[in-house]
C-alpha cells in the first residue's frame, strides 16, 4: 500500500489541474528548468560523446532518443521514492550535507584547477572510452550504447532530483520541471554551452544556488522547522540570475575601459 501512496499524487487529476493553472507553481517549474539546464549541460556533452561509438548519425540520434525516454521513466520512479524519503529528517540532513559538498567541491576545484583537471580527465576516460571486448555479445552495439546512456543518466540525475525535491515537495511540479529540463538540456546543450562561454559566471552561480538549496533544506530540520516558500525561493533564483548577468556586463565594460 505504501507504494500506492508514493505515486498517488502523479495520478491525481486535481493535483495536475492545480499545478498547470497555478502561476506560483509555474514560477517554481521555470526555476527547476533553469537549474536543470545549468547543472546538467556537461552531462549532456558526455552522453553525446558516448554515442560516437555508433557507426552513423541516425543510430546516434536514435540511441539518444531512447535514452531520453529512459531518463523520463527513471525520473518518474525516483521522484516518487524521493517524495516519500524526503519526509524523514535524516534524509533531509544527508541531502543537505551532500548539496553543500557539491557546492564546496566546485569552488574548491576552481581554486585548484590542476587537481580538478586531472580528476576530470580520469572521469571522462571512464565514461567516454569504449574498448569493446573480444568475443560474442548478447546485445548489439546499439543496445549496449543505449544501456550505457541509461546508466549514466541515472548517475547524473540523482543530484538534480535531490535539488528539485528540496525546492518543491509536490512531485508533479518536480516531474514537469525535470522532464522539460531534460528535453531542453538535450535539445539546446550546444546553445547553453555557448551562452555559458559568453557569461562564464553562470556556472558558479548555479553552485551558489545549490548551496542556497542546501541551506533551505537544513533550515527545515528540527528544531527550526523553517520552510522557505517556493515562490520566495524562485524569486531569489531569478534575482540572482539577473544580478549575475548585470555583473558580467559591468565587468566586461570595465575591462574594455581599461583596454
Amino acid at each position: 500500500m505504501a507504494i500506492f501512496k508514493m505515486y498517488a499524487p502523479f495520478f491525481s487529476g486535481s493535483n495536475w489541474i492545480h499545478v498547470l493553472t497555478s502561476g506560483k507553481d509555474w514560477l517554481v517549474i521555470l526555476t527547476l528548468i533553469l537549474m536543470e539546464c545549468l547543472l546538467s549541460v556537461d552531462n549532456a556533452v558526455v552522453l553525446a560523446a558516448q554515442t560516437k561509438v555508433l557507426p552513423d548519425k541516425k543510430q546516434q540520434e536514435k540511441s539518444l532518443f531512447y535514452g531520453l525516454w529512459g531518463a523520463y521513466i527513471f525520473r518518474f520512479i525516483v521522484i516518487g521514492i524521493g517524495t516519500y524519503l524526503i519526509n524523514f529528517w535524516e534524509i533531509k540532513l544527508a541531502g543537505s550535507l551532500y548539496l553543500f559538498y557539491l557546492s564546496f567541491k566546485f569552488f574548491y576545484d576552481q581554486r585548484h584547477p590542476q587537481k580538478a583537471a586531472a580528476s576530470a580527465k580520469i572521469e571522462s576516460a571512464k565514461f567516454t572510452k569504449h574498448t569493446p571486448k573480444k568475443g560474442k555479445h548478447f546485445l548489439s552495439l546499439f543496445w549496449r550504447t543505449v544501456i550505457s546512456i541509461e546508466a549514466m543518466d541515472i548517475v547524473f540525475s540523482i543530484d538534480s532530483v535531490l535539488a528539485a525535491l528540496a525546492v518543491s515537495s509536490n512531485p508533479v511540479v518536480v516531474l514537469i520541471g525535470g522532464m522539460i529540463g531534460i528535453l531542453c538540456m538535450r535539445g539546446v546543450a550546444e546553445i547553453i554551452i555557448k551562452l555559458m562561454d559568453i557569461i562564464p559566471e553562470l556556472q558558479p552561480m548555479a553552485y551558489v544556488l545549490i548551496a542556497i538549496i542546501a541551506l533551505k533544506l537544513l533550515l527545515s530540520l528540527p528544531p527550526l522547522h523553517y520552510e522557505l516558500p517556493n515562490t520566495t525561493f524562485a524569486i531569489i533564483v531569478f534575482g540572482i540570475l539577473i544580478l549575475t548577468i548585470v555583473f558580467h556586463f559591468l565587468r566586461a565594460k570595465r575591462e574594455r575601459g581599461k583596454l
